[in-house]
């Protein structure tokens, strides 16, 4: 036993006189933060309970705080064929039932050739990236607090929305 204590303290003395000094340089933090999002009909206010009720999604929100601004990459599936999205972005902050407002928009609408394959076999993705706008007040408010935010998509049927997610 006293034959293994030895090295060991030897071992143990080398590799903590390498331990005590400090590094000049540390790593800048990141500015890219991300969330992915589940999207869920019974997530609405009221939840959907009829048949786009079947639609699930995903959004990834990349927020890029050197720039103030979001991508979005969504993707949807589930849907009816006949569902048709017009609309999707960022709602906040929410301090009580029914005052959040859209604070990041992606600009997705009926016309966009982005969402067109969504409407014509119930699922698809889109992508819009760089969005900016009022994104230099509103993009700290999301890093500090997302939970107090959601993204939604918003169909024909549903002009108030069919699926959202609260940001994590």
């Amino acid at each position: 036993m006293k034959r293994l204590a030895i090295p060991v303290a030897i071992v143990l003395t080398l590799g903590l006189s390498g331990c005590g000094g400090s590094s000049s340089t540390s790593p800048s933090p990141s500015t890219i933060t991300v969330f992915t999002v589940q999207l869920s009909p019974a997530n609405e206010a009221p939840p959907i309970t009829d048949a786009e009720a079947s639609g699930r999604g995903t959004a990834v929100i990349t927020v890029h705080s050197d720039t103030n601004t979001v991508d979005f990459n969504v993707s949807v599936n589930g849907f009816p064929t006949s569902t048709t999205l017009i609309l999707a972005h960022i709602h906040g902050p929410v301090a009580a039932p029914g005052t959040a407002g859209v604070v990041v928009n992606t600009n997705i609408n009926s016309t966009n050739a982005v969402n067109q394959g969504i409407a014509s076999n119930g699922s698809g993705t889109f992508s819009v990236t760089g969005v900016s706008g009022n994104t230099a007040d509103i993009v700290p408010q999301i890093l500090a607090n997302p939970q107090n935010f959601y993204f939604n998509v918003h169909s024909t049927a549903h002009g108030g929305g069919v699926m959202r997610g609260f940001l994590r």
